[in-house]
């Protein structure tokens, strides 16, 4: 497997940790993207695409442009997950 697919199988990996945490993510989400109301981040449910979507429409981003960032904003939390299970 290339650096490119690696890479493509860790964010498809994190998005399915952050759908399954999304209740505890939301408040980030919500701290990183103030214009996006609860029940936006409701319905994004931690799903990429939704969220890409809403990023779109709230900030103006192209596609490309808010799948880069939801895809940032979901590294730093799992290295923020990492960072908190080592305190421990």
């Amino acid at each position: 497997m290339g650096p490119e697919a690696e890479s493509k199988r860790r964010r498809e990996t994190d998005w399915n940790i952050i759908e399954g945490k999304w209740k505890e993510l939301k408040g980030s989400a919500r701290e990183q993207w103030g214009k996006l109301t609860n029940d936006e981040l409701e319905e994004v449910g931690g799903k990429k695409d939704r969220l890409v979507g809403k990023l779109q429409q709230k900030y103006g981003y192209a596609s490309d442009e808010a799948a880069r960032r939801a895809d940032e904003w979901a590294e730093h939390q799992d290295t923020k997950q990492q960072d908190e299970a080592t305190k421990a």
